[in-house]
């Protein structure tokens, strides 16, 4: 585990709680991309967009998706972000509950990994919107590994209008 060749990797961002120091759900996911910086080179940054709650979440959240290059490994990088995320003050108590910052890795330009404390690519990835969306605003070609299909084509799929039963 550790440093390996450089290799890239989409993270996938959320907040829905204020910080006392880093302000609105936005300015945090900002500020957070900036932190970034300390696990690799971020290469791309895509907008933050606004998203309703998920699961027992009480607040809008902010997303967002950031492209960073490191040489870290999947499990050594995921050790990085999740020390970012208590930096920030997040607890980790209740699965899809409202949170100060979350950072996911969703791809990897290694393909799929799997590990005790990590799957890649994430394996709500294909169901959610409020990921694919900006990522595709910074990676459309990407590719899931699993399925072929680039973040542009799981993202109409899971966005296309289905048309109503008879």
């Amino acid at each position: 585990m550790g440093r390996e060749p450089a290799q890239s990797y989409l993270i996938a961002l959320g907040s829905n709680r204020r910080h006392h120091l880093y302000g609105a759900p936005r300015q945090i996911l900002r500020t957070a991309m900036e932190e970034l910086a300390v696990l690799g080179t971020v290469v791309a940054r895509s907008p933050v967009i606004a998203t309703p709650p998920m699961g027992p979440a009480q607040r809008h959240f902010a997303n967002a998706a950031a492209l960073i290059v490191s040489e870290y490994d999947p499990d050594a990088l995921l050790s990085g972000l999740q020390q970012i995320e208590r930096e920030f003050g997040r607890r980790r108590w209740r699965r899809w509950g409202d949170r100060v910052l979350d950072l996911d890795i969703a791809l990897w330009s290694g393909g799929a990994w799997r590990s005790d404390t990590l799957t890649i690519p994430h394996p709500g990835l294909r169901e959610r919107s409020f990921v694919l969306g900006p990522a595709r605003a910074i990676a459309p070609q990407w590719r899931d590994p699993e399925t072929g299909l680039s973040v542009s084509q799981l993202f109409a799929r899971l966005t296309k209008s289905r048309p109503t039963p008879r």
